[in-house]
Order: structure tokens, then C-alpha cells, then sequence
């Protein structure tokens, strides 16, 4: 029987689906002064230079983040979405909620920290190339690798849409630099992508969606490895040469999953589910390495990470790792945290902040392992050694 999962009366309304983000397309360099091009010319500014951050002389240009909840940092709060974060107590550790689905901070946070960036703007509040010298988050919770995943959520950005708000944004910092500036400094920048957690969590396992129905674990994720590939080739074409691919962590153990178990334990029928997926995106990525001509991919072994961290959960610092830290019902899991609400004081300690996403102590702990770790966590080097590859 295919797994179910229990939905809230929210997600029962809804049968609207609709995704946002649709760009202009300037895939020359050259062409991006094309008539027609949708962003205003601003200020010149000069070429992207290493930002300091506390201090430290940045390892790379610039970084660019394409992904979900996990990592969004306020794209969804303007959209007419179900799917944001941009109340208390999210952000109670950050200083106030941001959109961050976090009581504090992020992987992508971590990551750009560790390479001497400041934290990245999310593309719907940018306002100038300036902004955006060091990088752009296009990340959109319930965005996935399918259009259609997350439509009861209503408004989002699935990956392909925030591929085209890349294109918009090399198209505005051509515009006020040059084509041969930007098309020289793309090359050394940084790209994250961690997509694939909702194509499972808010498509296969729904019934809503009858995905199940229509492929096996093992089918789906093929459909989503071949849709994956041809996206990841665009942003090669646009001259995205340094990728950091996120696999999907341990779905299975997360509070709402714990939930719908009579005994708060993980279901291994969805981390079996997704394990496919895993599998098939690092050898993609060994393919990648092999056939694209200067392109150095590498695979954040996310499911293995977690892995790690629920074995050694005492020893990372960490006392409780079944129920979030924030949400209702059972494991704290039936409901996300809600407008308000009250979490545990004791946040550091927990490995979930609510029903979904870690706490800020795991996202910097994550960060760190993918930045550092060795070939268990990253394949075939870290974050740290492909920031430091000159080509």
C-alpha cells in the first residue's frame, strides 16, 4: 500500500497551482543587451572583488544558491504562498524572522561564512547590481525539481523558474559592468543546488499527487535525475563551472515522519524511497565531471551526514533528535510551528527546529562538515578544495 501521508485541512482546500519567476532568457553574454531585456539598467559597478567576512579574504568571487525551505532566505514572503517563515519565533536566534525556515541560520549561511562572503540577498528584495556582486539565493520553499511539486502550497519558484531569475541576473550585472567582466568572473564563482526534498516530501509520498501511482521509487527517480540533468546543464551554459549538488537527507526521521509513526520511530519505507535519488544524482555527477569541459561538480552526501549525526548525536552536543523544537501533536511533527508559538528554550540541544528543518546548531554543523569533511560527507573533495580549484 502506498505510503500516506496525513494532510492538513489547509492542503485539502487547496487545487490552485501556480509557480513564479518566469525570466528573460540571455543565454550569450554578448546578447544580453538584447531589446526587450526586462532589467532596468542601474549604476555601473565595478567587477565582483572578495568580500571580507570577519576578516577573511573570500575564497571565491561570488556565490549563487538555487533550493527549497532548506535554504530559502525570504523569497516566498512576498508570494501568495502557504509555504513561508517570516514570523516569530522563526529567526528568533537570527534577530527576527527573515523567511529563514530556521530559528536561526542555514546550511547556505554556513557555507557562504566558511568562504568569506556575507550572507546572500534573496532575489525578490534586490534592488540594485550592487546588491548582487556577491551572490544571489533563489531558493523558494516547496520549490522542486518538478514544476508541480508543492502546487498546494499555491505560489513558488521551482528550480527551472529560479534558473531564469539567474539569467535576469547576469542580464542587470552586464548591464552595469561588461559581458567580458561577467563572463570571465562567472567561471570562479560558486553555485549551490539542493533540490529533490519536496519532489518526495510534497509530491511522491501525497496522495494528492498520485505520483505513486504512476511510478516506483526507483522510476521516479529516474524522472527526477533526467529533468535534474538538463537544468544543471543550463546553468553550465550560463557558465556555471563550480557546482556543490545537496543530496536529500535521512526524510524518513524527520518529526512529521515520526509522527505518523504509533511508535516516533523513522520510517525506512520513505528513506528507502529517496535513496534512489541519492544514488543516481552522485553518479550523475561522476558523469558530469567526465563529459563537461571545465566543470567540477561535487556531492554534499547529505543522507550520510545526517546518518552520522543521529549515531553520534551525544557527541555533536545533541539531546534530543526525535520531536521538533517548535510545532504540535505527537514528536512535534503534526504541526509546524505556528505564528507565535513558543519553542524549546534549549534550541542548541535539539536536531530539529520544527516538523521539517534542522535547527540553526545542525545547519552550522552541516556547513561545516560539507565545507571540511571528507570523502563520506563530500565526493570527490569538499566545498573548501573546489573554492581553491584554479582553472
Amino acid at each position: 500500500m502506498a505510503y500516506k501521508l496525513r494532510f492538513s485541512w489547509l492542503c485539502m482546500m487547496l487545487t490552485v497551482s501556480s509557480v513564479i519567476g518566469k525570466g528573460d532568457y540571455a543565454y550569450d553574454y554578448e546578447d544580453a543587451f538584447a531589446p526587450g531585456a526586462s532589467v532596468d539598467r542601474e549604476t555601473p559597478v565595478s567587477a565582483p572583488v572578495p568580500a571580507p567576512s570577519s576578516g577573511r579574504t573570500a575564497l571565491v568571487p561570488a556565490l549563487f544558491a538555487f533550493g527549497d525551505s532548506l535554504i530559502d532566505s525570504g523569497n516566498n514572503n512576498h508570494l501568495l504562498s502557504f509555504a513561508k517563515a517570516n514570523y516569530f519565533p522563526y529567526g528568533i536566534d537570527f534577530g527576527g524572522p527573515t523567511g529563514r525556515f530556521s530559528n536561526g541560520y542555514t546550511v547556505l549561511d554556513q557555507i557562504a561564512k566558511l568562504l568569506g562572503l556575507p550572507l546572500l540577498p534573496p532575489y525578490s528584495e534586490l534592488f540594485n547590481a550592487d546588491k548582487m556582486r556577491y551572490g544571489v539565493n533563489y531558493a523558494s520553499a516547496a520549490a522542486g525539481i518538478l514544476d508541480i511539486t508543492g502546487f498546494h502550497f499555491v505560489e513558488r519558484i521551482p528550480f527551472s523558474y529560479q534558473i531564469n531569475n539567474f539569467e535576469n541576473t547576469l542580464v542587470s550585472l552586464i548591464k552595469n559592468m561588461s559581458a567580458s567582466v561577467v563572463k570571465e568572473a562567472i567561471p570562479k564563482c560558486m553555485f549551490f543546488v539542493g533540490m529533490g526534498s519536496n519532489d518526495y516530501l510534497n509530491n511522491y509520498i501525497m496522495p494528492a499527487y498520485f505520483t505513486q501511482d504512476q511510478y516506483s521509487p526507483q522510476k521516479f527517480a529516474e524522472l527526477l535525475i533526467h529533468q535534474y540533468k538538463n537544468q544543471l546543464t543550463k546553468l553550465y551554459d550560463l557558465g556555471a563551472r563550480k557546482f556543490m549538488i545537496s543530496g536529500i537527507g535521512q526524510m524518513g526521521c524527520i518529526p512529521s515522519m515520526l509522527a505518523e509513526s504509533s511508535s516516533g520511530q523513522c520510517s525506512d519505507l520513505v528513506n528507502e524511497m529517496v535513496h534512489p535519488f541519492n544514488a543516481k544524482l552522485k553518479t550523475m555527477i561522476m558523469k558530469f565531471n567526465r563529459g563537461l569541459p571545465g566543470a567540477h561538480f561535487i556531492f554534499l552526501d547529505m543522507e550520510y551526514m545526517f546518518k552520522d549525526i543521529f549515531r553520534n548525536h551525544k557527541s555533536y552536543g545533541f539531546s534530543v533528535i526525535d520531536r521538533g523544537c517548535c510545532g504540535l501533536g505527537r514528536n512535534k511533527g503534526e504541526v509546524t510551528c505556528l505564528p507565535f508559538q513558543t519553542p524549546c528554550p534549549n534550541r542548541d540541544e535539539y536536531l530539529f527546529w520544527d516538523a521539517y528543518h534542522p535547527t540553526s546548531a545542525v545547519n552550522l554543523l552541516l556547513g561545516s562538515m560539507a565545507f571540511h569533511g571528507g570523502p563520506n560527507f563530500t565526493y570527490p573533495m569538499n566545498i573548501e578544495q573546489l573554492a581553491s580549484l584554479r582553472d
